[in-house]
């Protein structure tokens, strides 16, 4: 591989990592309060169970999604969920705040009467919403990257497949095992979060300006999508909603984070 693909392709895999960082620890203190209410040792069985359904539904759906990822009506559903992902999170933790505290009580409520096999259910299903989550953010940031000298993984090139791969399981992972350091980070800088889902639904506009030039739509020129003026313009966007979560957000001092199974 040139080094220049090689730059292109580490790069994209590191904003991925990062990405998924923050969305995992979001996700992790989902799953947190799920099991909450379980004794320890069922707790860390449920999650067990839930992670290990995880690793199996992304690697499955990933291996769907490649053969129909050239298919623009895939795209666009792609695209349109993403921003709605970005959007709802977005106005539900900054007007619906106090509607989410309740929320989550009421999840605990129904953890208490669940039953270890129900919180597993509920787990997997979270961790299910979760991989599709990560993995189109993954699809859409890998997708318009330039094909590699390694052999097609299902329908798509092998350099993209083991992209959105890393990335994927690298969020089961940091999900798992590093969700702590990430929630802390969270905790010390709340606007992270509001920058990941803006950055997400930044994503879902890139997978639409991708859809929008596919030679069956022809809204725009098809080699536009991976120009190098589009995607100067899409990672320096990228970087400053980063910078601008980081230094805009209002440093707290170190809070007790309640200690994730």
């Amino acid at each position: 591989m040139e080094l220049s693909l090689l730059l292109e392709y580490g790069w994209v895999l590191l904003v991925l990592i990062l990405l998924e960082g923050i969305l995992a620890a979001d996700n992790a203190l989902v799953l947190a309060i799920m099991v909450k209410n379980l004794p320890e040792d069922q707790r860390k069985k449920a999650l067990f169970y839930g992670l290990a359904g995880a690793f199996i539904f992304r690697f499955g759906s990933l291996f769907v999604i490649s053969y129909l990822i050239d298919v623009w009506q895939v795209q666009a559903i792609g695209a349109l969920y993403l921003l709605f992902m970005s959007g709802n999170h977005i106005v539900r933790k900054v007007w619906f705040k106090k509607k989410d505290s309740a929320e989550e009580k009421a999840e605990r409520k129904k953890v208490r009467t669940a039953g270890f096999w129900g919180t597993v259910i509920k787990v997997e299903v979270a961790d299910i919403a979760f991989a599709v989550d990560s993995i189109l953010a993954a699809v859409a940031l890998a997708v318009t990257l330039p094909n590699t000298p390694i052999v097609n993984i299902g329908g798509m090139d092998g350099g993209k497949f083991i992209v959105i791969l890393t990335g994927g399981l690298i969020g089961v992972i940091i999900m798992r095992f590093a969700a702590t350091i990430f929630v802390k980070l969270l905790h010390k800088r709340p606007g992270l979060e509001i920058a990941a889902f803006l950055i997400v639904g930044w994503v879902g506009i890139k997978l639409a300006v991708y859809t929008l030039s596919h030679p069956a739509l022809g809204f725009l020129p098809e080699a536009f999508a991976e120009s190098k003026m589009w995607k100067i313009i899409f990672y320096t966007v990228l970087v400053c909603i980063a910078l601008a979560g980081w230094f805009l957000s209002d440093k707290k001092e170190d809070a007790d984070v309640e200690k994730l199974v």
